[in-house]
């Protein structure tokens, strides 16, 4: 849907273009101990919440605005997003396959792969991405890449159905967006940052992003090329961390960019139907001088079966 955030799979947006055989081999019969799989969930206060933005510098297509009251129940929400160690717990306890898997291949962000690498399908509208034959999970850049020492990076080239999938098992559900929004936020309001104005207040560096020339110079200022550990940067007010930058977040929603306008003031969920899905919060790729998703209040969207280098989630409850 929007290649810069994240390019969409093209043979498929539902359950039907992953082999229904594939999606029943799952057992999730039993609940894990999410404690022990070092899940740490976090409370997050009911009450009411301005969503959204109506920057003109903003993105007017996403549907960023109009800014809107919403009034949420309390929930909980997963402190870090899912980590590499986390998804193999769910993996080793039910045998699920992701949609990566089952398709055979998945998007990488081409500046990660070694110069020598095979050549390989790119993306016509954002040429950065690259169609890398078994990137998954397992090997994030593809069979030469593996997790081994990734154990606490976001797992990535999750897409919404394996994300639903973890929730199943869990016995936990992806966040609403406007959940999401009101935990990004740490309890702030009317600013595009949990911690202000500013992406680098006095130089601070508190979310990893692209920094330098995109695509091609990536200084790493921030310590990071790629994904990093969670944890590696401050908590929000709420004690999350890294709800900016880092992976882009699937919610459980619907996406629309008029839903704003019309969705109900407590507790919304989203439309009822439509191809793509909410994603939230920006990514290790989002550069302001293409891609200013890495906001609060910003939002994209992608297929149920896409899954890039840059995409996880967390859980909520």
């Amino acid at each position: 849907m929007m290649p810069c955030c994240g390019p969409e799979r093209t043979n498929g947006d539902s359950d039907d273009a992953v082999p229904a055989d594939e999606q029943s081999t799952r057992d999730v019969s039993t609940r894990p101990d999410l404690a022990a799989v070092g899940i740490e969930l976090m409370a997050i206060p009911g009450g009411t919440f301005a969503m959204g933005t109506d920057d003109p510098k903003g993105y007017p297509s996403d549907g960023e605005g109009p800014i809107h009251d919403v009034d949420l129940d309390a929930f909980s929400i997963g402190r870090t997003a899912i980590t590499n160690t986390q998804f193999a717990a769910f993996v080793d306890a039910t045998g699920y396959r992701t949609s990566a898997e089952q398709y055979g291949d998945s998007f990488v962000f081409g500046g990660l792969l070694p110069e020598d690498f095979p050549p390989t399908q790119g993306v016509a509208a954002a040429p950065w991405w690259r169609v890398v034959e078994g990137a998954s999970w397992r090997v994030p850049e593809g069979p030469h890449s593996d997790v081994a020492e990734r154990g606490d990076h976001p797992a990535v080239h999750i897409s919404w159905l394996d994300a639903t999938a973890f929730c199943e098992w869990a016995g936990a559900r992806l966040p609403t967006e406007a959940e999401w929004e009101r935990a990004a936020r740490g309890g702030t309001s009317g600013q595009h940052f949990w911690w202000g104005p500013d992406r680098e207040p006095d130089g601070d560096h508190l979310m990893n992003v692209f920094q330098g020339t995109f695509p091609s110079d990536n200084t790493a200022a921030d310590g990071y090329v790629g994904t990093c550990p969670v944890g590696s940067f401050p908590p929000n007010p709420y004690g999350l961390d890294e709800v900016l930058g880092n992976v882009w977040e699937w919610c459980h929603d619907v996406f629309d960019p008029g839903y704003y306008a019309r969705s109900p003031r407590a507790n919304p969920t989203g439309p009822d139907s439509g191809a793509n899905h909410v994603m939230r919060g920006g990514s290790y790729l989002c550069h302001e001088s293409y891609c200013w998703r890495y906001r609060v209040d910003a939002r994209s969207a992608n297929g149920t079966d896409s899954s890039t280098g840059n995409l996880g989630f967390r859980i909520a409850m």
